[in-house]
């Protein structure tokens, strides 16, 4: 938010870490239930941001201030009032009434504001949107504001092995997530030598790729510029094409750097992740909001599946991945009770097989979305989960609103 007068700011072992105004109920009702793990540290006050301003003009600044700015005349009138009695460094979460995309872009970017859900909430948007803020503050300590790095979200996607057509989902869901949302996506490659999805778009990957993640000094403002290839106006592929006899040595420090530039240029990154991971690879999944699986409809999926869950949950604090089954219903192999029954559960999304259509697309060079209905379909949902948006419908009428653009 904009810089408030630094006399009112407060030593920092008199800051409460959070504080929330809500207007009614059943909001924070909801705000509860999606912050239960930390229920007890969100002390809740009845009121919207009117209450805020009048109470922060004699209180100490929290560190994340979550309020409710509905039923509010002018809200950036009133954010821009809050602004100027809290401290320059606080985190600011909004609920409101407005759900226009117009809106959002207007208080995050040109406010500040950290994060925007329009009512009514729900457990889930609260615990998906506000839920990271307050983890990493209380997990950090109050004085840490950039323990993990903040930008574009990373959406983590790997084969539990070779061959269950992760690339496919991969490429698919970042384009999907592109014309959805209508925000600026990129899909990066990490299989430098094989990898395919260059050949999914029918382009040639860029240079650079492999020398940014294996020497990250040597990348500049200037790197995504010569090695982002443009899929469309919102996406752009960022992959490498190296000879087999390579040996390509990623290392932490480089991921790091590429996802940092990748971060401040888009909203949402896809990975294609080789699985098992790597060392450096293994940071992407520590990093990632969302984390995808991909199984076939076999035995030996069943099997690593488990192994794919218990190695995320090591490295995401126990968080557990999507798992998507791919070509259900593929002849000879498992039917989808059996696939449940293996993994003690439904997988969370399915994908028919389509052995005319996906390979067919694979070969042309073009996006199985844009050439199965079936595909598009069945994928819906997976974007859907991992957007927040009914996709498919246009920007008036998003069910949910997801971070855009951050560049602080």
């Amino acid at each position: 938010m904009p810089a408030a007068d630094t006399a009112r700011s407060t030593a920092p072992d008199e800051r409460p870490v959070v504080l929330a105004f809500l207007a009614d109920d059943e909001s924070e009702a909801a705000l509860r239930g999606g912050l239960a793990e930390w229920a007890d540290a969100v002390p809740v006050r009845r009121g919207n941001v009117r209450t805020a301003v009048r109470a922060l003009e004699r209180e100490p600044t929290p560190r994340l201030l979550i309020v409710d700015i509905s039923n509010t005349e002018d809200p950036g009138v009133a954010l821009d009032q809050l602004a100027a009695v809290c401290a320059p460094d606080v985190r600011v979460l909004v609920v409101g009434d407005r759900a226009d995309l117009s809106f959002y872009r207007e208080i995050t970017r040109d406010l500040g504001v950290e994060e925007y859900i329009y009512k009514p909430l729900t457990r889930d948007n609260v615990s998906r949107l506000f839920g990271p803020p307050l983890a990493q503050l209380l997990a950090a300590g109050e004085g840490a504001g950039t323990a993990t790095p903040r930008g574009g979200h990373i959406i983590a996607v790997g084969g539990v092995r070779g061959g269950v057509g992760a690339t496919t989902i991969a490429v698919n869901l970042a384009l999907h997530l592109s014309e959805a949302t209508r925000g600026h996506v990129a899909l990066l490659d990490l299989h430098l030598r094989g990898g395919s999805t260059a050949l999914a778009f029918g382009v040639r990957p860029g240079a650079g790729l492999r020398v940014a993640l294996e020497e990250p000094q040597r990348v500049d403002a200037l790197f995504l510029d010569r090695v982002a290839i443009p899929i469309s106006d919102r996406l752009r592929l960022i992959a490498a094409e190296e000879p087999l006899e390579a040996a390509p040595a990623a290392t932490e420090e480089g991921i790091d750097r590429v996802l940092e530039l990748l971060r401040t240029r888009f909203n949402a990154i896809v990975v294609d992740m080789p699985i098992p991971p790597g060392v450096p690879e293994r940071r992407v999944l520590s990093l990632a909001r969302h984390r995808i699986l991909v199984m076939g409809p076999d035995v030996a999926s069943i099997r690593d599946v488990g192994a794919g869950r218990r190695m995320v949950a090591a490295l995401a604090g126990g968080s557990a991945p999507m798992v998507v089954l791919n070509r259900a219903g593929m002849r000879g192999a498992l039917g989808n009770a059996l696939v449940s029954e293996g993994l003690g559960g439904m997988p969370d999304i399915i994908i028919p097989d389509l052995p005319g259509q996906l390979p067919k697309a694979m070969n042309l060079g073009r996006p199985a979305l844009h050439d199965s209905t079936a595909f598009r379909r069945a994928l819906a949902p997976l974007a859907r989960e991992i957007s927040g948006n009914e996709t498919g419908v246009t920007a008036g009428g998003l069910r949910h609103l997801v971070r855009l653009w951050r560049r602080r």
